[in-house]
């Protein structure tokens, strides 16, 4: 038998040429659209995004009531650095390095250092602080980096966490807080949490504010999870607490960052790369965060003579019965400053947040109310630091105001306070309720001395004083007074500076000498009742 030849197969069988031919060339299509699919971003059910091929790609990984977890293999060029710290505690921090990160790795070694400096501040025991991290979310040029950090003082060890959201596109770095539309959504959140998590959460510690909501994230459905440290709304005993806010319930409290982030955390990743640099390099940090809450009130305007604002200020707290205080604040909706010595904040934590959370100003009266002027420059300067440490470690919140002990202060302190960025604040009305432990005494001088601009002086650690208050609030409010805080009252203030009234300059009675110090108590005279 003769063979036939290749040539006069293919006359014979023209159709079966072509469809071979065909078969072919659907097969090298095939494979060239799966080798030009972006890496690394893979669907939670295992489908490349942008193509209706299955991947065999891993979907989001970890725990249910956890962020989810990104295996760094996964991730092109990520590296680890160690970050340096020369402080007096032994630190030992680690964090991730990408590629083309420039201003996430900027970020997140300045951020670190002020955390460790703030621990070693905020606590006169501090031993040590060690941190490492890990990858929550790698997709759509963003990325979720997870911190777990140990604090060790005097008392023990304390686990914490902070997650924080990169856009490598606009090289921004967000705070958690961030992924939360607004305020109004995050106080919906702290309620959520409060109702579905009442066996492990203590009401009364739980607040919107940022300081709180510092590590949130996904778990891989697409839940809401929120991470609070040891201690913060739970005895310390319990260890950190984690809570879980379904997917449906979360989704109108998310901002359009959030929405990301979820997005992001809850798919597979498989060699992603960030493309290149960004196009910005700086901080995520706006005008307006969720539990950021500034002390002014833009509806309310000072310098219209219409308005008769006061300031009520409040020194040496908190004490037990300031949530009493807070309450009567409430009703009116009066505004105060408080403020806080450091003794005191690190005893009652909780109602520094509450004091925050409502709207008050808080500001700094120093750890152990000594005389300033009295000291050396550097030990002043300590007194005033463990304070901002210990508030913006309860808070998110930067003090920006403090008041000296007694009111003495002098060259050096106004040196160091315009170092720190503090404005001095002193008082015009002077209530003596340290002295003078009778409510209708201190509510009859808080009355005759207020005008508009008034900085009246009492303090939130006496019973007498807080039961005054009462009467206080409930009068001035009968005479269309506006209670305001200092900021409010006195507008931008230059560190430094010392502030007396919030009108026109005048002298103030009770000065004793050029350094504008005043008689106050003494230590032995400020004990409670």
């Amino acid at each position: 038998m003769n063979k036939e030849s290749p040539q006069s197969m293919a006359a014979d069988r023209p159709v079966l040429t072509v469809v071979v031919a065909m078969a072919v060339l659907a097969g090298l299509l095939i494979l060239a659209t799966r080798s030009t699919a972006a890496p690394g971003h893979v669907a939670a059910d295992g489908t490349a995004r942008g193509s209706t091929q299955e991947s065999a790609a891993p979907a989001a990984t970890g725990e249910p009531d956890r962020l989810t977890v990104v295996d760094p293999a996964d991730v092109v060029g990520v590296e680890e650095t160690e970050l340096s710290y020369d402080g007096d505690v032994t630190a030992n921090v680690t964090y991730p390095v990408l590629s083309n990160a420039e201003p996430l790795t900027d970020f997140l070694a300045r951020a670190l250092h002020g955390d460790v400096a703030a621990f070693e501040a905020a606590n006169p025991g501090a031993e040590s602080y060690t941190g490492a991290w890990s990858l929550t979310a790698a997709d759509d040029d963003l990325v979720g980096v997870r911190m777990a950090s140990t604090e060790t003082d005097s008392e023990g060890a304390r686990e914490c966490h902070t997650t924080y959201w990169y856009e490598a596109d606009t090289g921004l770095v967000h705070g958690s807080n961030q992924l939360i539309a607004g305020q109004d959504e995050l106080a919906e959140l702290a309620g959520l949490i409060r109702r579905q998590a009442a066996d492990d959460v203590r009401a009364p510690a739980l607040h919107p504010v940022a300081a709180l909501f510092d590590s949130v994230g996904f778990n891989p459905s697409g839940d809401l999870v929120v991470e609070f440290d040891a201690g913060q709304v739970a005895a310390p005993a319990a260890g950190p607490v984690h809570v879980v806010v379904e997917r449906d319930e979360a989704e109108p409290l998310l901002s359009e960052l959030g929405v990301r982030a979820r997005d992001a955390a809850t798919v597979g990743v498989e060699a992603f790369a960030l493309a290149g640099r960004p196009e910005a390099d700086k901080d995520g940090v706006s005008d307006e965060q969720p539990g950021v809450i500034p002390p002014v009130d833009d509806d309310v305007d000072c310098s219209d003579p219409e308005t008769r604002c006061v300031a009520l200020t409040y020194d040496d707290g908190p004490g037990r019965r300031t949530p009493e205080l807070l309450d009567a604040l409430a009703e009116y909706d009066a505004r105060a400053t408080f403020f806080v010595t450091g003794v005191p904040v690190m005893e009652h934590p909780r109602i520094v947040r509450r004091a925050y959370a409502e709207g008050h100003e808080i500001a700094n009266h120093t750890l152990s109310h000594p005389d300033l002027s009295a000291m050396s420059r550097s030990a002043a300067r300590s007194e005033l630091e463990t304070v901002q440490a210990q508030v913006y470690r309860e808070t998110g919140y930067t003090m920006d105001l403090m008041r000296p002990p007694y009111g003495a202060t002098d060259d050096g302190i106004a040196s160091v306070t315009e170092e720190m960025g503090l404005a001095q604040i002193l008082w015009s009305v002077d209530t003596m309720d340290w002295r003078d432990r009778d409510a209708s005494v201190v509510t009859e001088r808080a009355l005759d001395g207020a005008s508009p601009g008034a900085v009246i002086l009492m303090h939130d650690i006496h019973g007498s004083t807080v039961r005054a208050s009462h009467r206080i609030i409930r009068q001035l409010d009968a005479r269309g007074y506006t209670m305001v805080t200092v900021s409010q009252l006195l507008g931008t203030t230059s560190p430094g500076a010392a502030y007396h009234h919030g009108g026109p300059e005048e002298d103030t009675e009770g000065a004793e000498d050029g350094r504008g110090s005043y008689r106050h108590e003494s230590d032995e005279e400020r004990g409670g009742d």
